[in-house]
């Protein structure tokens, strides 16, 4: 068994990405975007798109034609990919080929001049600052990481870069690397990237299947009820609605058995140890819904502290003066089986700093006899 853990010196990614910055006072705003973009190394619009030719490789093998289009022309409309395979424009080894054609490995795929938005282009033009994780476990198929709370772990919804953005940033040909599963921005700990295609569809189908065991540990208000150990309560995606009409956040509610929205949602529940009037929970998932553990435990009247979404309001601005500015849930444990060689991975990747001293702040350890 293949065992990890984020205890010790940590191997970080070096992300070494720098820019010089200059600041130019000029009247004429006829000439000043040539001459900055002149200074920092970037165009104001997109190049002129040009015809490209790839080469399937031994790991993009297999895969649907339309789905390697759309990994390799981020930046362009998911309805102007399909309207160029289907008008004969992309061409698989000098032929036309359905969108769920499936490559052969050294397949030519050419691709029609095709031009990228000038927002996307500018967002694949930035500049990832530099980021170190701690490196949990690597090899030639993925990569572990101990992943720090209030970090994204990918760009989007106002967010310009991640966790996976930063790794590919930091690393000579990952620009295919993918995350195999997602963790809140908010929440700490275990995260696992893909280096090949192959390894990510052997872990994905890993995780969808239910056969990871992934635990995470929660500090929740109150004295958890030592009966309640397993929650199957359905799960609902809504988006809230501002006083203009217009819609909001995104959210997750509970909602009754037969409601035809509901996704059924199961979380395991063991108390660890009470700490004060708090509950130290450890936390298994056996299906993978969105904000689930923090909807579960928050619906069953014992939110999550520091929970800005589903927790109690009031008792977290009273904890922050404690010392607790984030939110206590940490991607503890996780077990997998590694996609190549089949060998049983276990993952460990202790409570970060600030929250097993909040922890000894509220309950400190007991001194040896």
């Amino acid at each position: 068994m293949v065992t990890g853990s984020a205890a010790g010196p940590p191997r970080g990614i070096d992300l070494t990405a720098v820019i010089g910055h200059a600041l130019i006072t000029l009247k004429s705003s006829t000439w000043i975007k040539p001459l900055v973009n002149n200074i920092i190394g970037t165009a104001a619009t997109p190049p002129p798109p040009q015809v490209q030719t790839l080469v399937v490789d031994e790991d993009s093998a297999g895969q649907r034609l339309d789905n390697f289009l759309l990994r390799h022309l981020k930046g362009v409309p998911k309805t102007h990919v399909y309207r160029i395979i289907r008008s004969g424009e992309v061409r698989v080894n000098k032929g036309r080929a359905a969108p769920d054609t499936r490559l052969l490995a050294n397949d030519a795929v050419r691709l029609p001049p095709v031009r990228v938005s000038a927002r996307a282009h500018e967002k694949s033009q930035q500049v990832v600052p530099v980021r170190d994780f701690a490196v949990m476990l690597e090899d030639a198929h993925l990569i572990a990481v101990d992943k720090p709370a209030g970090v994204a772990v990918h760009g989007g919804s106002g967010v310009s870069f991640g966790v996976i953005e930063q790794i590919r940033q930091s690393m000579p040909h990952a620009s295919q690397f993918e995350l195999v599963h997602r963790l809140d921005r908010e929440t700490s700990g275990i995260l696992l990237v893909a280096k090949k295609r192959s390894a990510l569809k052997h872990l994905q189908t890993q995780f969808r299947e239910r056969s990871t065991d992934k635990t995470y540990l929660a500090l929740v208000r109150g004295i958890w009820p030592q009966r309640q150990k397993v929650i199957d309560l359905p799960l609902q995606k809504y988006l809230l609605t501002h006083s203009d009409g217009s819609e909001g956040e995104r959210r997750v509610r509970v909602v009754a058995a037969d409601d035809p929205q509901g996704m059924r949602a199961i979380t395991l529940v063991k108390v660890a140890r009470l700490v004060g009037e708090f509950t130290l929970l450890e936390v298994t998932i056996k299906t993978g819904r969105t904000h689930q553990i923090r909807v579960h435990l928050a619906s069953l009247g014992h939110p999550i502290l520091g929970d800005d979404k589903y927790g109690d309001f009031e008792l977290n601005k009273s904890l922050q003066k404690a010392g607790l500015r984030r939110m206590f849930l940490h991607a503890w444990k996780l077990q997998f089986r590694h996609p190549a060689s089949g060998e049983l991975v276990a993952l460990n990747a202790p409570l970060p700093p600030e929250l097993q001293s909040f922890l000894d702040h509220v309950a400190p350890p007991t001194p040896p006899v």
